[in-house]
């Protein structure tokens, strides 16, 4: 809603109530409070999830946390939204109700009941995956609900009907799992290679969803042996890989992919793995379409790679990897920043023809900026031990004036 109301900060001022007390902007879904107050349903669902029992406006103790739908202000906000559409106001939609607790349990006794016909076990897989995605709350509510003890033993029958797996492991995906969860699933080796073989399935989101569940279970799991066992599995990687390099790859699609490979690489006995499947070519090949947090993952990624002698000499031989390293020095982030300089200083420190690529491609100028600024010290003590070794890669005329300051900080 943010970037619908850009036009508001040019001369066009929202109603004092219809603005939510907490977030002070304009209200999307209007609900009551015990208190009488009403607030933006969001803030004040994330008002109470952290721990408050109190109304944030009158400071009294909230007697219950029904929040009830103002459908009046609900209208009216819609209406003064349509009334000044000419000024860029986008109306803002109707809000789906909250689901109820009594219908998301029969969902879920209909769900693992062998006894109800498949069709509808279907069918109420479906709606629970399409009130899980309606809000926060609805998934909130379905997790709480004992939801991945129905799913997991639907996900895993090996003898059930196709469609009944997919549908429950594209709603499981929206949970996180616990630890014992994780170790249930990473500790069964059938289980594992099944997730392993729909990362080749015929359906795109199924191998997005395949890849979503390996990396909640990779993450999940303290045992660095269970971890390794998982990451050295054959195939799991290749899968991994394709799914970043799959043409039609989407934002969601594109983050699992990344998520997943970043967890399976955290195991370095396996890394040589992703370096064979062609993760270092990928990673640079996408890098410019992941998002910020995205982003700063699959430069991590590329950081790890890069410690393997394989990956290293993978990453090299790319024309556009030092470049592109260069390039996002102080772009991204902080963090985007640290791994950069990282991933440079490996591959600088074994090649002299990446030295030379990255002095070409002004890396100079980006460290000298980067040892000045207010990023993170192991940014800034990557950036020296970057700029000490490519000294003597550095052109005469570029460093006239910074000899003093490079003798002083780098020596």
């Amino acid at each position: 809603m943010r970037g619908s109301l850009q036009p508001l900060d040019l001369g066009i001022q929202i109603p004092y109530h219809f603005r939510c007390p907490i977030s002070l902007e304009l209200m999307r879904d209007p609900v009551t409070v015990s208190t009488g107050q009403t607030y933006d349903r969001n803030s004040i669902e994330s008002w109470v999830n952290t721990g408050n029992t109190t109304c944030p406006v009158t400071r009294v103790n909230l007697t219950d946390f029904t929040f009830i739908p103002n459908h009046t202000l609900r209208r009216l906000i819609q209406e003064w939204c349509v009334a000044n559409r000419a000024f860029g106001v986008q109306r803002i939609p109707t809000p789906k109700q909250p689901a109820d607790s009594a219908l998301v349990r029969t969902l879920l006794n209909q769900c693992s009941s062998h006894s109800v016909p498949t069709q509808m076990r279907l069918n109420s897989l479906r709606r629970l995956r399409s009130l899980a995605r309606d809000s926060d709350y609805n998934r909130s509510l379905i997790g709480s609900l004992n939801v991945r003890h129905v799913l997991l033993p639907i996900v895993f029958d090996y003898n059930g009907l196709d469609e009944m797996k997919n549908e429950s492991l594209a709603l499981l995906v929206l949970f996180p799992l616990s630890e014992a969860e994780c170790a249930l699933v990473a500790e069964d080796s059938d289980k594992i290679n099944y997730l392993t073989s729909l990362l080749s399935h015929s359906l795109f989101d199924v191998r997005v969803n395949s890849a979503a569940l390996i990396e909640i279970v990779v993450a999940g799991t303290h045992s660095a042996e269970i971890r390794s066992q998982v990451s050295n599995v054959d195939g799991i990687y290749d899968g991994v890989v394709e799914i970043l390099k799959n043409p039609i790859s989407y934002p969601r699609a594109l983050k699992i992919g990344i998520k997943a490979l970043f967890a399976l690489c955290l195991v370095k006995q396996t890394r040589h793995r992703a370096v064979l499947a062609g993760a270092p070519a990928v990673l640079v090949d996408r890098l410019a379409d992941f998002e910020k947090c995205d982003a700063e993952r699959a430069l991590a990624t590329v950081e790890l790679l890069c410690r393997v002698p394989d990956g290293c000499a993978a990453f090299a031989s790319h024309a556009l990897t030092v470049p592109m390293l260069v390039k996002i020095i102080l772009k991204i982030s902080d963090r985007a920043t640290e791994y950069a300089a990282g991933a440079l200083m490996a591959l600088c420190s074994e090649s002299e023809r990446c030295q030379r690529e990255a002095v070409t491609a002004g890396v100079l100028t980006q460290l000298l900026l980067l040892v000045q600024s207010d990023c993170t010290e192991r940014a800034k003590r990557k950036a020296q031990l970057l700029l000490k070794l490519l000294r003597d890669s550095w052109p005469q005329d570029s460093v006239g004036n910074s000899d003093d300051f490079a003798c002083s900080h780098f020596d």
